[in-house]
């Protein structure tokens, strides 16, 4: 017989998902309404609004897909990606291997542009790669590389896209709200993220945008979209208000709920506090850090705000930190994915996790677990460190 869940009370700083907003899980709790209710419409207009201020375009075609982040890349992959397509794939992490397992699924051809992990994309190398495909189509790359820890420089990607008159599909599921990200300024033609990361609100929804170049593109496509529930031309009679809504799935009430107060709590703050929060709040725990004798694994250019990559000293048993760091700070801190496992941390500050406290909880935490190994560091210079940047 199972009994009622009632979770532990943990500290979120690993790649994701975040600590939620009080608000937000406030908002979960309210009376669940129908999904063609009129009062329920009025909020997904709402929530369209949100997200168009939060990605920085007037797209008219931008709205939550009904699922995590990784629907939200496979909108984007299934609907501008038809049979033969060929794509060019940057890769310098994790999520951009995803990228070519989604153009390869979708009947497309994948031409990867491989970086080493923990590097940024060399707007060069792609270009050689645009150069040397001319039959290409669409460049997509990764914004914020979650594995790593690594920016894009998106302004000069999407230039080069426009120039050999590719679309491009970015993947921004960690740089929502967290970095500075203008879909319109940049010219960027399709664009998916997630709701967990620096929106602080729970996994399970992934806010996605299309420009009027992209959504010409999937009206003009020959062969249907792969994928009935991602259908553009489909989910898009029920978002679409202006013409009177069409039933197509049961969308998440409450989870959008949850979506909806979390963008008010972002146009509150405003886009661009939030942005330069996240910035104090990096500039702050790599101080602490350093002060404890901890190497970032990313050049200072191209290190993420919100996701940041530690490596773990010689000697040091980085699952025992996490564990010891879980058990008794209940403070959650991310392992390295592929080439990089067993080698860094990657600690989150996103969203409503991105304040002083939680950083000076994960100095206690990690000056515990590594003390615990031995290994002797200075938490008072380390606090010390952090508060001088807060200032």
């Amino acid at each position: 017989m199972i009994k009622s869940f009632y979770p532990p009370l943990r500290t979120l700083m690993g790649p994701g998902p975040s600590d939620v907003h009080p608000r937000v899980l406030e908002a979960l709790a309210r009376p669940t309404v129908g999904h063609l209710d009129p009062a329920f419409q009025q909020l997904m207009e709402e929530i369209k609004l949100g997200l168009r201020y939060a990605f920085k375009t007037e797209n008219s075609l931008t709205y939550p897909v009904s699922a995590p982040g990784s629907a939200g890349m496979e909108t984007c992959f299934a609907n501008l990606v038809a049979p033969g397509t060929e794509v060019v794939v940057c890769r310098n992490g994790a999520f951009g291997g995803r990228m070519q397992e989604n153009v390869v699924r979708a009947g497309g051809k994948a031409i990867m542009v491989d970086f080493e992990w923990g590097t940024a994309i060399d707007p060069n190398q792609v270009e050689d790669a645009l150069k040397a495909n001319p039959n290409a189509s669409v460049l997509a790359f990764v914004h914020a590389e979650t594995s790593t820890g690594v920016k894009a420089d998106a302004a000069t990607l999407a230039d080069l896209a426009r120039k050999y008159d590719c679309l491009t599909i970015m993947d921004c599921v960690t740089s929502l709200g967290g970095s500075e990200l203008e879909l319109d300024k940049w010219g960027i033609d399709a664009a998916y993220s997630g709701s967990q990361k620096c929106l602080s609100a729970p996994p399970g929804l992934s806010p996605v945008s299309f420009s009027s170049r992209a959504a010409e593109f999937v009206k003009s496509r020959e062969t249907k979209v792969q994928s009935w529930f991602l259908d553009l031309s489909l989910v898009m009679d029920y978002w679409d208000g202006t013409g009177g809504r069409t039933y197509h799935h049961t969308a998440p009430v409450n989870a959008l709920y949850g979506l909806h107060e979390a963008l008010v709590i972002l146009s509150e703050e405003g886009i661009d506090n939030a942005w330069a929060r996240h910035e104090k709040m990096h500039t702050a725990l790599v101080a602490g850090l350093g002060a404890m004798g901890l190497e970032m694994l990313v050049n200072p250019e191209d290190r993420l705000n919100q996701l940041n990559t530690v490596k773990v000293p010689d000697g040091v048993d980085e699952a025992a930190v996490r564990t010891h760091a879980l058990k008794h700070f209940n403070l959650e801190i991310g392992a390295g994915l592929g080439s990089l496992a067993g080698k860094v941390w990657r600690i989150g500050l996103m969203g409503h996790a991105a304040k002083r406290e939680n950083i000076t909880l994960c100095m206690a935490a990690l000056s515990s677990a590594l003390a615990e190994q031995q290994v002797k560091v200075d938490l008072n210079a380390s606090y010390d460190a952090v508060m001088q940047k807060l200032q």
